[in-house]
């Protein structure tokens, strides 16, 4: 599964998704986890109530299933959500990418009922707009 880091540095989950310039995305397995890339944005990504600016992520963060940041907003989360994509806010700015990243490895030989859920989610097809519908 692909899965996104809200960063500032490239090491600690330290970005609010909606203000985020970058997001590391990996790919985890159980047998372990490998960086895939790091998408950048640009423009203003500040806080102004403009929901245009989300547009660009959530385009490009097609296939992730989990991401990670330090805050997110009721709306971009929804979004995040209806996109099949599961937001997950972090304790605290310090948390490591990866020590995040080795504990899901660890949890996915026995994911907790959410993580289940959303594996299972991911596997099944997003229906097409007539057959939603339906």
């Amino acid at each position: 599964m692909q899965v996104a880091f809200a960063t500032r540095d490239g090491e600690h989950v330290n970005a609010h998704f909606g203000w985020a310039s970058q997001i590391d995305l990996y790919e985890v397995t159980p047998q372990g986890y490998h960086f895939r890339k790091t998408l950048t944005f640009g423009g203003n990504l500040e806080a102004d109530g403009s929901e245009d600016k989300l547009v660009p992520k959530l385009q490009a963060l097609t296939n992730v299933t989990l991401i990670y940041v330090s805050a997110i907003g009721s709306s971009a989360a929804a979004r995040l959500i209806n996109r099949r994509i599961t937001p997950i806010k972090v304790q605290s700015e310090e948390e490591s990418i990866d020590n995040l990243l080795q504990r899901l490895v660890a949890t996915l030989h026995s994911p907790p009922p959410w993580l289940r859920k959303v594996l299972q989610t991911e596997n099944t097809p997003t229906p097409t707009p007539q057959e939603a519908h339906r």
